[in-house]
């Protein structure tokens, strides 16, 4: 009788053609079953043969010809003190590595750490600095270390580790020297705010004036002290006081400090600056407050005097990271540049002095990432990715700088990023897509040829197979104004079209965001994995506003964030409910951040589609939000108040009848827990019933101390409360 059993449990399995493992939130956010490897620590070395790359705890040295390793370069735990080596940067000649240690993070991006000098010769290491530090960065002629430390900026002479203070007016919440402020760094990208120049002889730093701006406390409880702490800091709510920039130049020699001329106008950004060519050259961007003007300008460092080379500008909004892509050329007479003047971003070739001379790629496609220019060829070769193929896809390009010659270089389908040596012999291609997870592959730029594959990931690929994971497919519908949106569903693997199953919508739906792409995984994918082991189908949209499709398609949001979003995801729903496998009583959505905006603004507008959704760490109305970011979509809540509050969930709030779950850190540098407290405030006057959740002292991304595993497992559950179908097994905790 017992292999009569057992024959037919083979015959079962057989017929389902796996034994599927379920997945589990501890598998996601606690085991790591799922985690993805890659290379880390890319540094190309001065032979060009040779790159380097952080493995556990060493420096390795690989040769790029073969892909092998040939030298440990230096191992952290045979040190004296031993250390754990988090990062590292070699001087100019090699002799010197910086090593990142103890790394303590601030915010977002900043940070403080403790800082080693290793000397390869003299096997010594050496701390630049008895206190932590911040942003060490080596001169480029090798010979000092710059840093910050509490607010003022610090750099040291190698030679005979002496310190020098090039500031001393730093001070907390009121002064910065060499960093940036809170809302540079959460929304300009970057926090080391100084910059040496060509010659080693100066460097250019930024100075904020804080003093004006708006301070916002957070508390904190988990200190096992009787009363909880206060942390004050700046932050400027759209339409109030930002800091005030300068720029200087400080020269070694003299000590002299150069103020640079960057207008009259104080309520300005300053969103990026770099030295040219010239060691005296400083190129600077300016911004206007409303971020639809960005000038690059040029300041002489000896006078600080200031000549306007080229200006943007913009119906709606100048995207600042078209600026990351500004490229001095080393025949000193030429300015490589993205913009998105013809509707896509493109590169364009201008002279030193702002006089456009071509605009090298065309097309109704975008520029996705600018890799390098190769000048060291009879004609200068860009390196670039593009969605030229599709939206959902990146390939690796190249094209002359006259705008001849373009080759696809990608082999792979899918999305491909690039990391290329300096001499732009070799790369170092990172690709996945939506049946391959990340693969990491060495190639020769000559004759592109793969030299091997460093990461392949096999593991993942065994844990997907046993799991059951099952792969996207993707489609487009067409909402009521025209607009095709692309999108992507997760299907239970024993999907029965006879049958009716509910819906998960998952969307992020920020400006210039793309969630859609012929990619691996995908935010929060093995979660969504998970529900659809229970039956659930996960559906994902990029709606107007979202990236890769144009300027037009990512700006038609501007100053109405959020409307056009919450229709395009109503429209989803309403597509989905349309299918006859779908059943339409049955949708839910759900996202974090702006998702968490866009779910909390689509239970109230589309409160007659979605049955249930969950917001985590959600905007709730824009005027609680950042100046930088909420201003350069919206403009000033001053001149665009209905922008603000037409489309904000506490204004329509009574709208809300289905199953809402609202989550929050209440520690959020960011997103402030003030947003949960004023949407729940205004539901509980309008009489609505619903669940929240907030986490002590987390901040924006909810992950400390088995957060995760804790939020994920309640996440679940209310899903599954709500929208699961009987048959499938209930999560009832992790």
């Amino acid at each position: 009788m017992k292999r009569v059993l057992l024959l037919a449990g083979l015959l079962v399995t057989s017929v389902l053609g796996f034994a599927q493992k379920q997945i589990t939130v501890e598998d996601i956010y606690g085991k790591g079953t799922f985690r993805s490897r890659s290379v880390y620590g890319i540094n190309w070395m001065n032979d060009g043969r040779y790159y380097s790359a952080l493995r556990g705890n060493a420096i390795v040295k690989f040769d790029v010809t073969s892909g092998e390793e040939v030298e440990t370069i230096l191992d952290g735990n045979t040190l004296n003190p031993g250390i754990q080596i988090a990062s590292y940067e070699f001087n100019a000649d090699e002799r010197y590595i910086v090593l990142l240690t103890d790394r303590e993070s601030i915010y977002r991006r900043s940070y403080t750490a403790i800082f080693y000098l290793y000397d390869r010769d003299t096997k010594t290491l050496r701390k630049l600095d008895d206190d932590r530090i911040a942003y060490a960065t080596v001169s480029p002629d090798g010979t000092k270390v710059a840093y910050t430390k509490d607010n003022n900026l610090y750099y040291v002479n190698l030679a005979d580790m002496s310190r020098v203070q090039v500031t001393s007016d730093g001070e907390k919440n009121s002064i910065i020297n060499g960093s940036t402020d809170w809302v540079y760094e959460e929304e300009l990208s970057f926090t080391k705010a100084f910059f040496w120049s060509p010659d080693s002889k100066k460097l250019a730093y930024y100075r904020f004036d804080e003093t004006e701006v708006p301070e916002y406390t957070l508390q904190y409880w988990n200190h096992g002290q009787l009363y909880p702490e206060n942390y004050t800091y700046k932050y400027p709510k759209a339409g109030e006081k930002n800091s005030e920039v300068q720029i200087l130049v400080y020269h070694l020699d003299s000590r002299k400090k150069v103020n640079v001329d960057i207008g009259n106008e104080k309520d300005i950004y300053i969103p990026r600056m770099n030295w040219t060519y010239d060691p005296n050259v400083l190129s600077v961007r300016r911004m206007n407050r409303l971020q639809n003007k960005l000038d690059i300008l040029h300041a002489n460092a000896d006078t600080g005097a200031t000549k306007l080379i080229i200006q943007e500008k913009s119906d709606t909004y100048v995207d600042v990271e078209l600026t990351d892509d500004l490229t001095y050329l080393k025949d000193g007479k030429h300015i490589l540049l993205s913009s998105e003047r013809d509707g896509y971003k493109h590169f364009y070739l201008y002279t030193i002095d702002g006089q456009l001379v071509r605009q090298i790629t065309k097309g109704n496609w975008e520029v996705a990432s600018f890799v390098g220019v190769d000048q060291n060829s009879k004609t200068p070769i860009i390196y670039y990715t593009s969605k030229e193929e599709s939206p959902l896809q990146t390939y690796f390009y190249s094209i002359d700088l006259n705008g001849k010659n373009k080759r696809k270089l990608s082999t792979h389908t899918g999305v491909n990023r690039v990391n290329m040596s300096n001499d732009f012999q070799y790369y170092i291609n990172y690709f996945s897509n939506s049946t391959t997870p990340n693969t990491v592959e060495l190639y020769a730029t000559r004759g592109n040829k793969m030299i091997k594959v460093l990461e392949d990931n096999a593991r993942l690929k065994e844990a997907a197979k046993e799991y059951g994971l099952v792969d996207k497919e993707f489609y487009t519908f067409t909402n009521e104004t025209g607009d095709v949106l692309n999108g992507y569903m997760l299907k239970p693997r024993d999907f029965d079209p006879n049958k009716k199953y509910p819906v998960l919508m998952f969307q992020y739906s920020g400006p210039g965001s793309q969630n859609v792409t012929d990619s691996w995984g995908g935010s929060n994918y093995y979660w969504h994995q998970m529900l659809v082991q229970k039956g659930i189908i996960v559906s994902v949209v990029d709606g107007r506003g979202t990236g890769g499709r144009g300027a037009e398609f990512k700006k038609q949001t501007y100053k109405k964030l959020g409307r056009l979003e919450v229709e395009d995801q109503i429209a989803s729903a309403n597509y989905l409910a349309s299918l006859p496998y779908v059943d339409g009583s049955r949708i839910g959505i759900w996202g974090w951040s702006f998702g968490g905006y866009m779910s909390s603004l689509a239970m109230m507008e589309g409160a007659d589609v979605f049955a249930m959704g969950i917001a985590v760490a959600p905007v709730t109305s824009w005027r609680y939000y950042d100046t930088i970011y909420t201003e350069r979509f919206l403009s000033t809540p001053q001149l665009n108040p209905e922008g603000y509050d037409d489309n904000s969930p506490t204004t329509v709030a009574d709208k809300l009848k289905g199953k809402f779950l609202l989550i929050h850190g209440t520690g959020d540098d960011n997103v402030h827990f003030e947003n949960a407290v004023a949407l729940q405030d205004k539901l509980i006057s309008e009489g609505k019933q619903f669940s929240s959740f907030y986490y002590p002292d987390r901040a924006h991304g909810i992950y400390k101390d088995n957060a995760r595993v804790h939020l994920f497992t309640m996440m679940t559950n209310f899903v599954l409360d709500n929208l699961q179908q009987p048959q499938y097994p209930h999560l009832i905790n992790k």
